[in-house]
């Protein structure tokens, strides 16, 4: 399977006093409000990072389940939070914390598939930032 998705960006200004939108090609993100204030600071708006997070865990909870689907359990709940850490001008860290309701699975069997999938999730391929993960089945 191959395919292509695109987001684009506008930016106006100066890096500090500028501001810009971000949009996405499903039109969920259409000219979102991002600045120096959202990323740096607090503000009303997105920030790269919170996507890469938002991607990152979305990529990753459905890598998750198509996993355990191929060992025959299937998610009642799976939800994953990513938190991105930026250090000195690059993003050193993402660490993702999972909670999934499974039925019928060992503790043991959850937390080697939920590291798999870590592992193999194309957004964890694709950065070079450690990416550490807890995983907890309720």
């Amino acid at each position: 399977m191959k395919f292509t998705r695109s987001a684009s960006a506008h930016w106006e200004g100066s890096g500090k006093e500028g501001k810009g939108t971000i949009s996405t090609e499903s039109t969920v993100l259409d000219k979102a409000q991002y600045a120096f204030g959202t990323r740096f600071e607090d503000g009303v708006g997105t920030n790269p990072e919170e996507l890469i997070g938002a991607a990152h865990s979305g990529c990753y909870t459905m890598q998750l389940s198509f996993l355990l689907n191929e060992e025959d359990y299937v998610a009642d709940a799976l939800d994953t939070s990513a938190d991105v850490t930026f250090e000195d001008g690059e993003i050193t860290k993402i660490h993702l914390t999972t909670k999934g309701k499974v039925p019928n699975i060992s503790t043991e069997e959850f937390e080697k598939i939920a590291t798999k999938a870590k592992e193999v999730c194309p957004l964890s391929k694709l950065m070079k930032a450690e990416i550490t993960l807890d995983a907890t089945l309720e």
